[in-house]
């Protein structure tokens, strides 16, 4: 895990892979609360037997927001981002899902530090997040994610 004190620290991994999160197991149990929560229980996701048997991935599949759902918890994995007084989910920008996550893959967040600018005290940093799957070439996702941070001085 990358400790990251200040803007001259994050400054240092500009256009640089920052880390990788652990595997993350997407299972049915996580994808049957996200629907509960969500209220989007559409049978690709729910029906296991119904997937199985007509959907196209032969198995049911994680919601394309549970996966995007999942960067604050595997971002945190990544980067440990200290003495700071205010941390915003400033956007999400440039998205794409690349395919689809059926149920108990494993997938990883990749953090690249696509810019980093210091805007009066207030640190906008835009990483970009790619969640991979495992043993699949193409990724679940690429986008960026832009992050505000007001570090203590």
């Amino acid at each position: 895990m990358v400790i990251i004190n200040n803007f001259e620290e994050y400054k240092a991994y500009e256009g640089k892979l920052i880390g990788v999160s652990n595997w993350h197991v997407i299972n049915q149990q996580q994808i049957n609360l996200f629907a509960d929560a969500t209220h989007d229980h559409q049978w690709i996701h729910v029906d296991k037997q119904k997937a199985e048997e007509e959907g196209p991935f032969s198995s049911t599949i994680a919601h394309g927001y549970l996966t995007l759902s999942l960067i604050p918890y595997l971002w945190k994995q990544i980067a440990d981002v200290r003495n700071v007084k205010m941390e915003i989910n400033y956007g999400i920008e440039n998205f794409r899902f690349g395919q689809a996550v059926p149920v108990d893959s494993e997938v990883q967040l990749q953090a690249t530090a696509k810019s980093i600018c210091n805007l009066r005290g207030t640190i906008k940093v835009t990483i970009e997040a790619k969640l991979v799957i495992k043993n699949q070439i193409k990724p679940a996702y690429i986008g960026d994610v832009v992050f505000l941070y007001h570090f203590n001085t």
